[in-house]
């Protein structure tokens, strides 16, 4: 029987129960995603209805919003490595996350909205590799994507939880999104709460760099770069690739609204897309400890050139729920490659640097992202949305290509 060289070597079982603090960090995502897709769902009609932006404003935004999440990734990855200590940074990530919501309410130009969306976005960035990084930290090697998974589904049903919210709360307003904007704040600010409580670091099995080195020394170094390995850097390159047919999923909003969805439901594409990322992401974690990263990864990526032509033909009497069936293999996709991308890090990452290995790989996807989503908004403006989605599915179709490579997910 050949050996998928992708799979953990460990033959424990992947459903090993999982520790509370990988539980409390789930609950903290699913709080703050609440939270963040009450605003994030309508933010794109927002911008073009209320404060007159375009679909290229709408990509610019976006891609600079995540691009700044990915860069401040890296050193608050790297800085968690060299003190040995996650929870500080990962409570002022979510700290500032939570204080930017209200500026979102009273926006009264773009600016406005994307320096807010640039703060939320540093917010996120600083905790998220930390995050990430705690989570490898506290679970058993062979639970380690059924651990990813679990945090992921969790943070997604707050994905779905905000726009249904975004959407019952538009109704009985009549519309008024700042009322939403500003209702959004409560969960945030119970995410905060919840780290405060129940999350901990655990004792150090790699112990950090001597207290009087630390602080004299930049947190991001070359030779710990160095030391990462050639496995890792191709994850690392390959995840990149992936994203440049990943934008974001602020075009699948303005699709169902070009489609005729009216404003205050447009936040159900983001529950169709939501729901079926959390129903998948959890077991396709535990899949992907089974019987290898790659064969998970290279079967979201499929789905992903399935939903870019499922939106590129959208169109007619059915463009809506053709849009919604778009969304929900979109969400499919992103279950599969996610959980399994921090999987596949943290196979290949030694202990003492995964906060570092956790912040690279935003950082370059993040980059990323930045491209694909100014070129998206770009070809949506000047060739129209079926060619934005169109491109997005012939960058996936050369990233499937090459995840059947025999190297390029290979571990060693």
């Amino acid at each position: 029987m050949s050996h998928d060289p992708s799979r953990p070597a460990t033959r424990r079982p992947a459903r090993a129960s999982l520790p509370a603090g990988v539980v409390a960090l789930g609950v903290v995502s699913l709080l703050m995603d609440t939270s963040s897709e009450m605003i994030h769902s309508l933010l794109p009609v927002f911008l073009v209805t209320v404060l007159g932006a375009g679909a290229m404003s709408v990509g610019v935004i976006e891609g600079i919003a995540e691009a700044t999440a990915s860069i401040s990734k890296v050193f608050s990855g790297a800085l968690s490595d060299r003190v040995g200590r996650r929870t500080p940074l990962i409570l002022a990530g979510y700290g500032l996350a939570a204080l930017t919501k209200p500026f979102f309410a009273i926006a009264g130009s773009v600016g406005m909205v994307l320096g807010a969306r640039f703060a939320d976005r540093v917010g996120k960035g600083v905790r998220g590799a930390p995050r990430d990084a705690l989570i490898a930290d506290i679970t058993p090697a062979a639970s380690v994507g059924a651990a990813f998974g679990l945090r992921q589904s969790m943070d997604t049903v707050g994905a779905f939880l905000g726009p249904a919210l975004a959407i019952a709360l538009m109704w009985a307003s009549g519309d008024d999104f700042r009322l939403v904007f500003w209702i959004a704040t409560i969960p945030a600010l119970l995410a905060v709460a919840v780290i405060v409580r129940y999350v901990r670091d655990p004792e150090r099995r790699d112990p950090p760099h001597a207290a009087g080195d630390a602080p004299r020394r930049v947190p991001l170094r070359c030779a710990d770069l160095s030391r990462l390995g050639p496995s890792y850097w191709r994850v690392v390159a390959f995840a990149g690739v992936l994203t440049l047919a990943r934008f974001s999923e602020a075009f699948l909003l303005l699709r169902a609204q070009e489609q005729g969805l009216a404003d205050r439901y447009v936040p159900v594409v983001l529950i169709a897309m939501n729901v079926a990322y959390a129903a998948s992401a959890y077991p396709l974690g535990v899949l992907s400890d089974r019987v290898g990263r790659r064969r998970v990864v290279a079967a979201g990526i499929a789905l992903l050139v399935v939903a870019d032509v499922i939106l590129a033909v959208a169109g007619g009497a059915g463009g809506v729920a053709l849009v919604l069936a778009g969304a929900a293999v979109w969400g499919v996709h992103m279950g599969a490659t996610q959980g399994a991308f921090s999987a596949l890090v943290a196979d290949r990452a030694p202990g003492a640097l995964r906060g570092t290995a956790f912040g690279m790989l935003n950082l370059v996807m993040g980059a990323s992202l930045l491209a694909a989503s100014i070129l998206a908004g770009a070809l949506w403006a000047w060739a129209g949305p079926a060619w934005t989605f169109t491109a997005g599915a012939g960058v996936a179709a050369v990233a499937l290509a090459m995840v059947t490579a025999p190297r390029v997910l290979r571990a060693g």
